[in-house]
């Protein structure tokens, strides 16, 4: 186990070197292509209700995305973490500026005291943040493993689909007996489906 956390971390360093070096320029071109075709893909488009999240260093940039969503007249979802507890709460946002808190770990949330919670069942498609990925789809997010918890409860309807750019795409991830993968990865250049 403590092997497996241990290429995790590496595999985490080693995606985040390598978005590093690319320019500010390309990072924006290749986020916007990946944006580009999130909303032309069906299952995004016919959702009404999105799982969404506010990005990490590492992350496709979600704020254009979560703004997108809210103009289509979307449902738009995001998770409010609980460190305590280790839980997830879906919260609807319908102001991405005046509904959020910024947390611990200096991400926005959503505020408990202004968003209504929802059921993890009524979510129509998750957009699940990561920063590894390949073409099994399997993922490495932070390594709070909140997702882990999260994507089991969808419903079998539901898709686990995450955003990654072409480079954040290795031969394999390492994963662990509790990792849960995604069904479809969105990139600067394709669509993967699992295999």
């Amino acid at each position: 186990m403590e092997d497996i956390k241990g290429i995790k971390k590496d595999a985490r360093e080693d995606i985040l070197k390598k978005l590093d070096s690319m320019s500010e320029v390309l990072c924006l071109k290749r986020e916007r292509d990946v944006c580009s075709r999130l909303f032309e893909f069906a299952n995004f488009m016919e959702a009404k209700v999105v799982l969404l999240y506010f990005s990490r260093k590492g992350e496709v940039n979600s704020n254009k995305i979560i703004e997108k969503a809210l103009s289509l007249g979307k449902i738009v979802v995001i998770p409010v973490v609980n460190n305590d507890k280790f839980n997830i709460q879906l919260m609807k946002v319908t102001d991405p500026v005046e509904d959020m808190i910024i947390d611990e770990d200096n991400v926005p949330q959503p505020d408990i005291n202004k968003c209504k919670k929802v059921p993890v069942k009524s979510i129509d498609i998750a957009v699940i943040p990561g920063l590894v990925f390949d073409e099994k789809g399997g993922r490495i997010g932070v390594g709070d493993g909140y997702y882990d918890k999260l994507i089991p409860k969808l419903s079998a309807t539901t898709r686990a689909v995450a955003l990654a750019l072409e480079e954040q795409i290795v031969s394999q991830v390492s994963m662990d007996s509790h990792d849960k993968y995604v069904d479809i990865i969105i990139t600067s250049k394709r669509i993967i489906y699992k295999i």
